[in-house]
């Protein structure tokens, strides 16, 4: 049925069962195919589209309406600013602007190298920490054009494998928006959001 690997159909499979309608299973479904292929492909729809019972046409509508789907392959390390009105008030476009200037990456692209891709987003839930932005999906809050330069730094020296946004916080991060809870020690492997089930998280060694 599926051109996907055995390990990821495997995932697959564990995943639409948990739903009593395998359609629901959509969405975590098109998270496995940009694990698979490193962005959702033509060939990977189709794939969620055999999986589902859903038809591609009706994959692809779900695929275009959500951005954290991407249809083109992001960088190793996806930097998303947070534009919405807490983060704009406090100066979100100079973060957004250094980070572009950091990274030799215009908002809306991928480097030549593949390193780093920068987007701006809406609100990420983390008004109270503006100005807020993620890296592959790990929240870092108070940020800073100063502070935002460093991190941009640190990826491309230290290439991370792993990112945790405990890590991120403490090393690059200002004000909160509450006190986090215990660490996290698991994060993200890609430009994915960490989850178990997608394959997509991973914890670091104490």
């Amino acid at each position: 049925m599926s051109r996907w690997s055995a390990e990821t159909q495997d995932r697959a499979r564990a995943i639409v069962a948990r739903y009593p309608q395998r359609r629901s299973a959509a969405m975590p479904l098109l998270y496995l195919a940009m694990l698979e292929e490193g962005y959702v492909s033509d060939e990977g729809m189709r794939q969620v589209a055999e999986w589902t019972g859903l038809t591609p046409a009706q994959v692809q509508a779900v695929a275009s309406f959500y951005t954290m789907f991407k249809r083109r392959p992001p960088g190793r390390y996806l930097i998303s600013v947070c534009a919405s009105i807490s983060c704009h008030l406090l100066n979100a476009a100079e973060v957004l602007a250094a980070i572009e200037e950091e990274t030799g990456v215009a908002v809306g692209e991928t480097g030549d190298d593949d390193l780093f891709s920068v987007e701006r987003v809406e609100c990420i839930g983390a008004c109270g920490g503006a100005v807020a932005l993620q890296v592959n999906y790990e929240l870092v809050e108070g940020m800073s054009p100063d502070r935002a330069r460093e991190m941009c730094r640190w990826l491309r020296q230290e290439r991370p494998d792993l990112i945790r946004s405990d890590v991120l916080q403490e090393r690059f991060g200002g004000q909160r928006s509450f006190e986090w809870g215990a660490e996290e020690r698991e994060g993200a492997v890609a430009p994915v959001p960490a989850f178990g089930p997608y394959g997509s998280a991973a914890e670091e060694p104490a």
